[in-house]
């Protein structure tokens, strides 16, 4: 089978040699209308080289409900598959976007439109919970035409499941997640987590909204503008917060990244439920170097005394063998506390200075 060496802009009719095509980030070179991207691409695009680490790609659609319409819903999941390589609508996964750890999802709109069913909803919520354990922010780029009807009611919980998600992501762990809207975003993606986002970025003249505009027209019974349901449209309407051309988004998104990890009031969160707390990575990493160089004792004899009300206190015999124990000795005190530390209810994390 012969490579497609050739293709046509969607918007200007100019005919795009591919080569070329994909080292302007599939963006027209003649009037910048923004090509549609398969996931692939758009990973390749935004994750630093060597960084990506897929999440959970073992899960596959089944089908529930029997559907079938003109062809069977078994049969277009495995058409879907064989066309694109993947085994359902979303990639999701663990990267670097210019040095900087984050939990990334990409939906994929030439798998079934970019629908979302029970796989989709299940590998973004799972995507969410690991970047919440992990203290990771969440970015998720959004191309659907909505829930999935061959999955019927079980493709719409999908919209509370990953909502649930973020609630606990955002509002209790106090952990960032931008979405990115790109071309099309409509039904329940934009009535549920895409519309979510700590900030809300979008791609140029994407298209984005839940019904459609014939629908909306009928039903208002009103002429609507000629740009209505366009990211240029929603951000005039306040519904969104950055227009990014696709070149600059990775910058664009390190810069935002950046500015929440360095914000200097920012606040740890607690999370009250579903995920199990414990020890913070970067507190554990700074606990082991002061370990090797020798720890505070003053410091660290505040530290225990401000834990009593949580019950945790050392006799005076049992703080002088910690301090004098080494770090990487498995049966010394230092590495069984941080093993005690590690199981524990109790939420453990740099001090704020």
């Amino acid at each position: 089978m012969s490579k497609v060496l050739w293709t046509k802009c969607d918007q200007c009719g100019s005919i795009l040699y591919i080569k070329h095509l994909k080292e302007h980030y599939h963006v027209c070179l003649n009037c910048s209308h923004h090509l549609q991207l398969t996931s692939q691409d758009r990973i390749e695009y935004l994750i630093d080289e060597n960084t990506w680490r897929p999440l959970d790609n073992h899960l596959q659609p089944c089908d529930p409900l029997t559907f079938k319409d003109q062809k069977a819903y078994a049969d277009r999941i495995v058409e879907a598959q064989e066309r694109t390589g993947l085994k359902d609508a979303v990639q999701t996964g663990i990267g670097n976007i210019e040095g900087i750890p984050i939990a990334l999802g990409v939906m994929d709109f030439n798998f079934m439109g970019g629908s979302m069913g029970s796989v989709v909803g299940e590998k973004i919520t799972r995507l969410i919970e690991h970047a919440t354990q992990l203290g990771l922010p969440v970015i998720l780029v959004c191309t659907s035409g909505g829930a999935r009807m061959q999955e019927g009611i079980l493709s719409l919980m999908q919209m509370a499941k990953i909502s649930a998600a973020l609630q606990v992501h955002q509002h209790e762990a106090n952990l960032s997640y931008f979405s990115v809207l790109t071309s099309p975003t409509t039904g329940g993606v934009t009535a549920s987590f895409a519309m979510l986002g700590d900030l809300i970025l979008a791609e140029p003249k994407a298209l984005i909204g839940f019904a459609g505009r014939r629908v909306i027209e009928q039903t208002l019974q009103e002429k609507l503008p000629d740009n209505f349901q366009t990211s240029e449209y929603l951000l005039k309407h306040g519904l969104l917060d950055l227009i990014v051309p696709r070149p600059l988004l990775k910058q664009a998104l390190a810069e935002l990244l950046l500015l929440y990890k360095e914000a200097p009031l920012k606040r740890r969160g607690q999370i009250s439920y579903g995920v199990k707390k414990g020890l913070y990575p970067e507190f554990n990493r700074k606990l082991r170097q002061e370990w090797r160089n020798k720890p505070n004792e003053t410091n660290l004899k505040k530290a225990f005394d401000s834990l009593k009300a949580e019950g945790f206190s050392l006799s005076e015999e049992n703080f002088k063998e910690l301090m004098t124990s080494k770090e990487g000795k498995a049966d010394s005190l230092f590495e069984k506390a941080l093993q005690l530390v590690s199981k524990s209810g109790v939420e453990w994390s740099l001090p704020s200075k």
